[in-house]
């Protein structure tokens, strides 16, 4: 598979031996009135071709055509290996943007609407192994509607801290063989109290005999194996406990990770599925206004991390530049990333599990504002945000690096005595969070608009540029003040933004400034380049390094405050605040910037 692109294995927490990579070259053909179903495209052969799983507007797609689509075809045909002969075919979509039609044989075999979570067609009475398939994808994505669509431009072109467009495919598709009967993604939960690795294992059905069993082991062989009857449950659970002398904790920076091997076992013994995985023990509390990690307080030193590139956009052009994202943000002294306005791929948080990296996942909810005056109700989200967000928290549950959600991104509205579309949906996807995982803390809304009375987490965004500014500003936290943001930050007058008040009070939880510097270098801008940072940019390196350092040190030296989120980890586009250059270069000495974070924390000694 060396010559097809992004061709590793898509889905690395839950592995089977078979499959088949469909990344590659694929008929396209763009349909921007959206009649492509009337005028015959679903039959015909399409005009152009495409690179999968890059998006049209990339380069590396062979088109980078930035304009807009509205809708656009794809076909391709695939014979199914022979060798997978009496069991059904599944067709696998890692991510496509927005709302996808899929036809197998001219069949409608799936819909979905959703640009950041997977979904997956069952073929089964419309192809079987060995057949010549004809797949056929349209996906629709209008500009304007009110959708998630995170930082993707509304308008022609990117601006301030707004992107590039990405339609329809942008990662991996593929097909997978599966039984009639079964696994499907397993949730895999560490329990250290109890030294035990708890797994929840949804099947597609039940037989009489069937059972399920599960090993975990490491580089030292077997450390334990338990099973347990899968005829009465469709998701049958077990425990596996880990003896003292084989416990291994992963860690930030030092991540044990032990391997699971899962199978379904029928009345007569023999394995009729089975699949790879993989588990990190590690545990995450809240303990006064300290978050810990396997019960010590842990400094977050985050960056902001939103997955651009500059020839795939929102696809990494390799697996290898998904390591070096992550690797780059360790040698500059960030322990984790907010994985900002983007649910990454699979392979990405694979990777954070292995390097020791934490991370908080987000949805990328950016695209309902201006549905109404700015005091009112101008935010809309629907029901279609829960449902892509709960698709997103399946995907991802059992990946150890991640240590806390984020459903919402600076959501603002005036706080009335009405309750609004955005208050629904902010509680909605809050409790949906809890509701499908009770083991991270979830953050409401990062920065700005917070509406979860005792949501586990408090935060605010603060992008001011002068060190004493910002200690004055965060002062208040030991006393249970800390900086909120409001309308008054924009100097709006009040009868534009109505009341200055978006979010109900603190109350005591964990805080931290979950976006701050964002500081502006670009020494290379040329005259007409579009480029902007956050203040005004330092006049020389120095200045830089001064307004970084004392900005980091004000938050690492409180006591109060958990962590930090630092804007951003590169360049993107226009905007030009980034520690590394959009094309990965370096800008900064890092050595210098590392030793700005790498210090102990109040929080951390305190906790000592």
């Amino acid at each position: 598979m060396s010559d097809i692109p992004r061709s590793e294995y898509p889905r690395p927490q839950f592995v089977r031996e078979d499959w088949l990579c469909l990344n590659g070259e694929w008929g396209f053909e763009i349909d921007q009135g959206d009649s492509g179903l009337e005028r015959g495209l679903l039959e015909r052969e399409l005009k152009g071709s495409i690179t999968v799983p890059f998006c049209p507007e990339s380069d590396l797609s062979g088109i980078g055509n930035h304009d807009y689509y509205n809708a656009v075809w794809y076909r391709r045909r695939v014979k199914i290996p022979s060798a997978w002969t009496g069991r059904r075919i599944l067709l696998h979509f890692q991510a496509v943007d927005y709302d996808s039609t899929v036809w197998v044989n001219d069949e409608e075999v799936g819909r979905h609407r959703g640009g950041f979570s997977p979904f997956s067609c069952d073929l089964s009475g419309v192809a079987a192994a060995g057949d010549d398939i004809t797949i056929v994808l349209r996906a629709r994505d209008n500009n304007q509607s009110p959708q998630p669509r995170g930082k993707q431009a509304r308008e022609y072109g990117p601006e301030g801290a707004i992107y590039v467009r990405s339609t329809g495919i942008w990662q991996s598709v593929w097909l997978e063989p599966v039984p009639d009967i079964a696994l499907r993604r397993p949730r895999i939960t560490p329990d250290l109290a109890n030294q035990a690795i708890r797994l929840e294992q949804p099947i597609s059905g039940n037989a009489p005999g069937l059972r399920l069993r599960a090993t975990l082991s490491d580089a030292g062989g077997e450390v334990t194996s338990a099973e347990t009857s899968a005829e009465l449950d469709l998701s049958p659970r077990l425990d596996l406990p880990i003896p003292a002398d084989r416990l291994k904790l992963w860690h930030i920076g030092d991540p044990h990770l032990y391997d699971l091997d899962i199978a379904l076992i029928d009345a007569g013994g023999l394995t009729i599925d089975s699949a790879k995985s993989y588990a990190g023990m590690r545990a995450i509390s809240i303990d006064g206004k300290a978050i810990k990690i396997n019960g010590a307080a842990v400094f977050q030193r985050l960056v902001l991390d939103q997955g651009y590139y500059p020839d795939g956009i929102m696809t990494a052009p390799s697996d290898a530049a998904l390591i070096e994202d992550i690797e780059l943000s360790m040698a500059a002294g960030f322990n984790g990333a907010r994985l900002h306005q983007k649910v990454f791929e699979e392979r990405f948080l694979y990777h954070a599990d292995r390097l020791g990296y934490i991370v908080w996942g987000e949805f990328g909810d950016w695209g309902c504002r201006g549905e109404g005056p700015l005091d009112g109700e101008h935010q809309r989200p629907g029901a279609d945000y829960i449902t892509q967000w709960l698709e997103c928290l399946e995907r991802d549950y059992s990946h150890p690096s991640i240590v806390g959600w984020c459903p919402l991104n600076e959501t603002w509205q005036s706080i009335t005595d009405r309750i609004t579309a955005l208050d629904d949906v902010t509680h909605g996807m809050y409790l949906a969070t809890k509701a499908m995982d009770g083991t991270r803390p979830v953050l409401d809304a990062s920065g700005y608009a917070h509406r979860v009375a005792k949501a586990d987490i408090y935060d605010s965004h603060d992008y001011t540029q002068d060190p004493d500014t910002f200690r004055e500003r965060h002062s208040g936290l030991a006393g249970g003040a800390p900086y909120e943001n409001d309308a008054s930050q924009w100097g709006l007058p009040e009868r534009i933004a109505g009341d200055s008040r978006w979010s109900i009070p603190y109350d005591g939880q964990p805080y931290f400034v979950s976006e701050f510097g964002g500081i502006w270098w670009n020494p290379d801008v040329k005259e007409d380049e579009d480029s902007w940072g956050y203040g005004t940019r330092p006049r020389d390196l120095d200045e830089f390094y001064d307004r970084f350092e004392k900005l980091c040190a004000i938050l690492l030296d409180d006591v109060d405050m958990f962590g930090y989120c630092y804007t951003q980890l590169t360049d993107i586009y226009q905007e030009q605040n980034g520690i590394y250059k959009f094309d990965r270069g370096v800008k900064f000495d890092m050595e210098r910037i590392r030793a700005s974070q790498v210090k102990p924390a109040a929080i951390e000694l305190a906790d000592q």
